[in-house]
């Protein structure tokens, strides 16, 4: 298989880049040259976002394309037409952030999304993905398969959400810990969402896929419990209600990256129906052995630094400190 990944480089890119290397497959990969390209693939440079930017695009023929942009949504449309007749398959990696909030759960590849236009410039990134789908509908048809994944884990990962937690963990002592502990966690480990991604090329899979864990996968306890083990610090983990926390002015999900408090937004984004991917062929990895992969590659990439909370990697979204005070009145309370 030759494919072509449009980015590549960096965290879903890379892993799809080198899933498809170690399947012996040829691999393309485009972008602006902001970080190495991985071994074994043949790299093009430009940025799609200035008007001569894809030059290198202009001549190439390839059975599979996989598309990770976030930013405007023209620029997917105009890819589009310069590569018209010379892909086969096309992937656009979206996101579970463009379904238009609030929906009844569970969340499924149904439900109603926000009004994207693919003839949009720089936008948030929301409306971004949604322009992006758009676009590759308009361009493909049903031909295009939109991946919607949600939370993002793994080694490399740019969000900074697991860094996060390693880094609270390696600190040791009482730990605050965000219940309920039983609460489900949806994420992707980004080999496994790689691995889908191929694999639904091979098999010719089109339209929209939810691609996160199923439900009860893996729980807040059994994540945070891992990131204390994987870190051997010795972090003693305190479970609070959600009601102390939220009084507290801790933000839920950017304040303790991930966590929300039961409600509508936990079901719809840490209970989403992902059947349809399963009957796909989505297998998931245990938690412990993201969590641990991801510690692995932090350490060797940054060493034993566990003062913050964030990686020095580009976070994608902001994320808050907890002030340490804050902290030890809820471990005391």
């Amino acid at each position: 298989m030759r494919v072509l990944l449009l980015g590549g480089t960096e965290f879903v890119g890379r892993a799809v880049s080198e899933a498809a290397v170690a399947r012996g497959w040829d691999v393309t990969v485009f972008h602006r040259g902001r970080h190495a390209p991985p071994p074994g693939v043949e790299a093009l440079h430009g940025d799609r976002s200035l008007p001569d930017g894809m030059a290198p695009l202009q001549k190439g023929e390839w059975d599979v394309a996989v598309d990770t942009w976030s930013g405007a949504p023209r620029v997917v449309r105009d890819t589009l037409r310069l590569l018209d007749g010379r892909i086969g398959h096309y992937t656009y990696v979206s996101s579970r952030g463009i379904y238009d909030f609030p929906v009844p759960a569970p969340l499924t590849e149904e439900r109603p999304v926000v009004a994207g236009s693919p003839d949009d410039g720089d936008t948030d990134y929301r409306n971004a993905k949604a322009g992006g789908e758009v676009a590759a509908e308009q361009a493909l048809g049903g031909r295009a398969l939109r991946v919607r994944p949600g939370l993002i884990f793994g080694p490399r990962e740019n969000s900074g959400r697991v860094p996060w937690w390693l880094r609270r963990a390696a600190r040791g002592g009482l730990q605050l810990a965000p219940g309920p502990r039983t609460a489900s966690l949806q994420y992707i480990d980004v080999r496994d969402l790689a691995t889908w991604i191929l694999d639904a090329a091979r098999n010719h899979l089109h339209g929209a896929y939810n691609l996160v864990c199923p439900p009860g996968h893996a729980t807040t306890e059994d994540f945070l419990t891992a990131c204390v083990e994987v870190t051997g610090a010795g972090a003693e983990l305190r479970w609070i209600d959600p009601e102390p926390i939220l009084k507290a002015g801790i933000r839920p999900w950017t304040g303790l990256p991930g966590w929300l408090p039961p409600g509508e937004m936990h079901e719809l984004l840490h209970r989403t129906d992902v059947s349809k991917a399963v009957a796909a062929g989505l297998r998931c990895r245990p938690v412990g052995e993201t969590v641990a992969d991801t510690w692995a590659w932090l350490r060797a990439v940054e060493g034993d630094v566990p003062e913050g909370s964030q990686s020095r990697y580009r976070v994608a979204h902001e994320l808050v400190d907890l002030d340490p005070d804050v902290e030890a009145k809820l471990l005391a309370g």
